[in-house]
């Protein structure tokens, strides 16, 4: 069966977006089949394409990201993903409140699965200049590396 990943932050459009990419390149990269999507907790951004930073550091590391819309997180989601991946503590707080009683996924932190990263939550950069978009990417490939690891030895 086919492991699957959602990856979840507040608007759908800064760090999900940029971590749906990363980590389709990264399992493409090791031929692992996982069925990858992000959505949001929030619907300010419904039907956007991600942030222009976002796209920009996207494209910076060779990811095009644009096709991407923001959605928000679905019931559905819950029973369809193996993994769903919160950027931070108040997303998975948002998450935990959300879940329905017949949820099979299992709920994180993205950071959870990062080696030599000190924190635990991925910083929201939306409200910054380009060099926080810098580090959520560098940040966001961290955690990615680590959940696909994860989720290899599983497999």
């Amino acid at each position: 069966m086919t492991p699957s990943v959602l990856f979840v932050c507040l608007g759908n459009i800064c760090r999900s977006p940029l971590a749906e990419g990363i980590f389709r390149r990264m399992a493409a990269e090791q031929g692992v089949e996982v069925e990858i999507d992000s959505a949001g907790t929030g619907d300010w951004h419904l039907g956007h394409a991600p942030d222009h930073r976002a796209q920009a550091v996207a494209d910076k590391n060779g990811l095009d990201i644009s096709a991407l819309r923001a959605r928000l997180v679905t019931p559905e989601d819950f029973r369809r993903f193996d993994h769903i991946v919160a950027m931070d503590a108040s997303n998975l707080a948002n998450l935990e409140a959300m879940r329905p009683d017949d949820a099979s996924a299992t709920l994180a932190r993205l950071l959870d699965f990062a080696d030599g990263v000190d924190l635990i939550d991925v910083p929201d950069p939306y409200q910054g200049g380009p060099e926080g978009f810098d580090e959520t990417f560098r940040l966001v490939e961290a955690g990615a590396k680590g959940l696909l690891d994860a989720i290899r030895e599983r497999s």
